[in-house]
C-alpha cells in the first residue's frame, strides 16, 4: 500500500481528516483529525439517526404524511421544493435526504423530531464534537448559530464505521441509515477518485460498494462515508474549510486534494488482491 497523499494545512485551508479500517478500527491516515470545523449537510446524519430510530421504537410511523410549510420552506440542494407535493411520507422524506441531502425535507423532519431530541442522540452515540445545529436557513444572521452543523473528522470516521459495523444503536438502525446513505448522488469529492455512476452505485461495481454523505457551503467541502472492495473496507472523513474572501482556485486546490485522497482509498480496498484500478 502506497503512502496517502494528505494535504497539508496552511493559511488557505483547513483540513480535518481521518481514514479507518472500518472492521479494526485501525487508523490509517489523518490530518487534524479531532480539529472540528463547519460540516454543512454532514449534521444531518444524526438527524437520520434519530429517525431510524423513532422507527425501529414504533415512536414514528414510516408512513406518516409529514407536510411542508411556509416556514420549512428553503430552496437549493434538494428535489422537494420542485415537487407539486405538499406532503411525503417519513420514509420519502429520510430517503430525499440520503440521496439529495434535500434542505426542504430536513427541516420538515427536524420540525417533526425536534432539534434537541437529535442532539441528544448525537451525544448518545459519540458525536459530541459532530452534530446538527439548527434548521436549513437561506440567510444566516447574527441571531443564528453560524452554521447548520460541525464536526471533526475522527468523530465522523468513527461513526461510518460504526454504522458499517451496524452498531449505531441497533442493527436495525444501522442498516436503514445506510440504505438511505448509499443511494447519496453526490459523488464530486473523495468519492469522485472511484469512478462511480453517482445515479445508482447500490451494488458492486467493479468490486467497490460506497456509502457517504457530503456537505457543500461557498467555504466549505465536506465528505465522509464507507467504501468496500475486495481487500478492504475502509470509513473516511474529509473536511476543508477556507476563508469566504479566498481565491476561485482554492476550491479547485481542496477538490484536487480531496480526489488524490479518493484515488488512494481506491487503491488501498482493491489492490491487495491484484484488482486492477485502471
Amino acid at each position: 500500500m502506497s503512502e496517502p497523499p494528505l494535504p497539508r494545512p496552511d493559511d488557505a485551508v483547513r483540513w480535518s481528516l481521518e481514514v479507518r479500517d472500518a472492521d479494526s478500527d485501525e487508523v490509517l491516515a489523518a490530518v487534524q483529525p479531532e480539529l472540528v470545523l463547519p460540516t454543512a449537510s454532514i449534521g444531518k446524519l444524526v438527524l437520520l439517526v434519530e429517525a431510524a430510530h423513532q422507527i425501529a421504537t414504533e415512536r414514528i410511523d414510516p408512513a406518516e404524511q409529514l407536510s411542508r410549510t411556509t416556514d420549512d420552506w428553503v430552496a437549493d440542494s434538494g428535489l422537494w421544493h420542485l415537487l407539486a407535493t405538499d406532503t411525503l411520507p417519513v420514509t420519502d422524506v429520510c430517503a430525499l435526504i440520503g440521496a439529495m441531502s434535500d434542505n426542504l425535507a430536513t427541516n420538515v423532519l427536524l420540525r417533526r423530531l425536534g432539534l434537541d431530541t437529535v442532539t441528544a442522540t448525537a451525544e448518545r452515540i459519540g458525536m459530541q464534537r459532530s452534530r446538527l445545529l439548527d434548521r436549513v436557513r437561506d440567510d444566516r444572521g447574527p441571531k443564528h448559530p453560524p452554521a447548520l452543523s460541525v464536526g471533526c473528522a475522527t468523530d465522523l470516521a468513527g461513526f461510518c464505521a460504526g454504522l458499517h459495523r451496524r452498531e449505531i444503536l441497533s442493527p436495525g438502525v444501522s442498516e436503514r441509515v445506510s440504505g438511505w446513505l448509499a443511494a447519496n448522488t453526490d459523488l464530486s469529492m473523495v468519492a469522485n477518485a472511484f469512478g462511480l455512476d453517482p445515479l445508482a452505485h447500490t451494488d458492486p461495481d467493479r468490486g467497490i460498494v460506497l456509502w457517504n454523505k457530503t456537505g457543500t457551503t461557498s467555504n466549505v467541502r465536506a465528505d465522509t462515508g464507507v467504501v468496500s472492495g475486495p481487500a478492504r473496507t475502509v470509513a473516511y472523513a474529509a473536511i476543508a474549510e477556507w476563508s469566504d474572501g479566498a481565491e476561485p482556485s482554492v476550491r479547485d486546490h481542496v477538490l484536487r486534494a480531496m480526489n488524490a485522497l479518493g484515488t488512494w482509498l481506491r487503491e488501498v480496498v482493491t489492490d491487495d488482491r491484484g484488482v486492477s484500478t485502471q
